[in-house]
């Protein structure tokens, strides 16, 4: 009897492990698969342009996914280099967590037409309590689509396109055509203010008096002709300098004694720029001093005047000014 017992008792406990068993193994069949979602920042890319190629996965409670699946040397691209990779979880209510990958990619090459990123095979396991991942079998993979990115544009080549509408246009209500000319002359109304005050201003600046007397331009002048007296004339650069100090008191006489603008005035401007004024300066000289000093402040260094020319540009500068 004790014999029957023990056998009836073996046979229960082998049925107990072969269901729990078999319910083990029908365990990863009944739990869902995660989901994958992919994203990319852009469609289209110049040379060195940066694209974030991005992975979602939702896994369910007890799943989860291999990160070396996931890794960007597993990632296959063409035409495109990866830059960087970064992983990531965000755990949501209702038992999901999302694993995030996300990649940096660009392109440094122009032979390549459309850049490519292949599809990828991720696989999926079903965490047991004190297991280690590495220790599951699979459960089973998800497949995240490729995808292509254009290089200059997304519109492709050889196309037209129909920007304009063929259909006549709508005819106006008769009363917005009798306000046109209601409003062209309302705006022209308007502009009248506007244009009184510019001829305004512009008369006040034509006969706006000069703030320097006639006694301190000349004391300047004077001033000024000394200090370029006093250059060491030995050295190309200070006859240069010289030829500078020249050049900029004739247009500021020209500027505060003739009343023209001396100093956006070319040598050959200088004539038609007196012309009708009552000035006492001989403008062919003028136009000739400030030639002269041109040439010697641009010149390469040989054909920098000597001394004596530079010496001689300053008299020359001392009579026209007296005389102006």
């Amino acid at each position: 009897m004790r014999l029957v017992t023990r056998s009836w008792s073996v046979v229960a406990c082998a049925a107990v492990v072969s269901f729990t068993a078999g319910a083990s193994a029908q365990a990863p069949a009944s739990m869902p698969k995660p989901q994958v979602r992919m994203s990319i920042t852009r469609t289209a890319v110049w040379v060195g342009d940066r694209v974030r190629f991005t992975i979602d996965i939702d896994c369910p409670r007890g799943v989860d996914v291999l990160d070396d699946d996931l890794s960007k040397d597993k990632l296959k691209v063409e035409g495109l280099d990866i830059v960087s990779s970064d992983t990531g979880r965000i755990d949501h209510p209702g038992e999901t967590t999302t694993r995030r990958f996300t990649y940096e990619l660009t392109t440094y090459r122009v032979d390549v037409p459309a850049l490519r990123i292949a599809p990828l095979s991720v696989r999926y396991y079903v965490r047991r309590p004190g297991q280690r991942l590495e220790d599951a079998a699979p459960a089973g993979d998800v497949q995240i689509p490729g995808t292509s990115i254009a290089f200059r544009s997304t519109l492709p080549e050889a196309q037209e396109y129909n920007v304009r509408d063929s259909r006549p246009a709508m005819s106006r209500p008769r009363i917005f055509a009798l306000a046109q000319p209601v409003g062209l002359a309302l705006v022209i109304v308007s502009f009248a203010p506007a244009a009184f005050w510019t001829l305004a201003a512009v008369a006040r600046r034509r006969h706006r008096p000069v703030h320097r007397s006639v006694r301190r331009v000349r004391s300047d002048e004077r001033a000024s002709l000394q200090a370029a007296r006093e250059l060491d004339l030995a050295s190309d650069e200070a006859r240069r300098e010289a030829y500078t100090k020249i050049d900029v008191l004739v247009r500021e006489h020209l500027r505060d004694v003739c009343g023209v603008a001396g100093a956006s005035l070319t040598p050959a401007e200088v004539q038609p720029a007196l012309a009708g004024r009552e000035v006492r300066i001989d403008a062919e000289r003028v136009a000739a001093l400030l030639a002269a000093c041109e040439r010697a402040r641009y010149a390469p260094r040989h054909a920098v005047p000597s001394p004596d020319a530079c010496r001689e540009a300053m008299a020359e500068a001392e009579q026209l000014l007296g005389a102006g």
